[in-house]
C-alpha cells in the first residue's frame, strides 16, 4: 500500500463532496485527509484527498470519481509527484511560555500567531510527520488544543485544468 494524493476539479454544487466520499465508503477505504478550496479558475473548486491504498485501488477510485456528475477531472499522484504541506495550530497556556518552549518554537521554525491573556497559539506548517512530532513535543507543555488541516497539494508534473477544459471544447 502506498500513500496517494487525488486532486479533483469540480464545479461547486451542493452535495458534490458527499457524492465523492461515498465512493470511498462503498469500497471500505478510509480517507486520511481531505481539503476543499477554490481553484485559480472561476467557478471551479479543487478537492485534495490523501489516501493509503494499492495501485489498483487508486486507479479504480480515480475512474469512479471522474464518473460523478459535476466532476471535471481527477488526477492521482504518489507523494513524490506532489508538493504538499499541512498547517497545524497548537494552543498552550501562557504560563508554559518559558525558554524551553521558545527554543522548541525556534527549532521548528513555528510562529506564535496569537497571544491572549491565558494562552498562546502556535502555527506550524509542514508534512504530517513534522506536525505530529511537534505535537508530541508540546504535550508536556500542557497543550490545551490541537488542530491540523488536511493536505494542501500541487502536482509536480506540468499540467493544468485549463488545458484539459480547452481540449474538451
Amino acid at each position: 500500500m502506498n500513500r496517494y494524493t487525488i486532486l479533483v476539479y469540480t464545479e461547486n454544487f451542493i452535495g458534490i463532496l458527499n457524492r465523492i466520499t461515498i465512493i470511498f465508503t462503498r469500497r471500505g477505504i478510509n480517507i486520511d485527509a481531505l481539503t476543499a478550496s477554490e481553484s485559480r479558475l472561476d467557478g471551479i473548486h479543487k478537492i485534495t484527498i490523501e489516501v493509503t491504498v494499492t495501485e489498483e485501488q487508486i486507479i479504480q477510485l480515480t475512474k469512479q470519481i471522474e464518473k460523478v456528475v459535476d466532476v471535471i477531472k481527477a488526477y492521482c499522484f504518489k507523494d513524490e509527484e506532489v508538493v504538499y504541506q499541512e498547517i497545524a495550530l497548537y494552543k498552550v497556556p501562557i504560563e508554559s511560555l518559558d525558554p524551553g518552549l521558545e527554543k522548541v518554537i525556534r527549532q521548528f521554525n513555528a510562529h506564535i500567531i496569537a497571544a491572549e491573556k491565558e494562552f498562546v497559539v502556535i502555527e506550524f506548517t509542514g508534512h504530517k510527520e513534522d506536525t505530529q512530532a511537534l505535537l508530541e513535543i508540546l504535550k508536556p507543555f500542557n497543550l490545551l488544543e490541537f488542530s491540523r488541516s488536511g493536505r494542501v497539494a500541487i502536482a509536480k508534473p506540468k499540467f493544468s485544468v485549463q488545458e484539459y477544459l480547452n481540449n474538451q471544447t
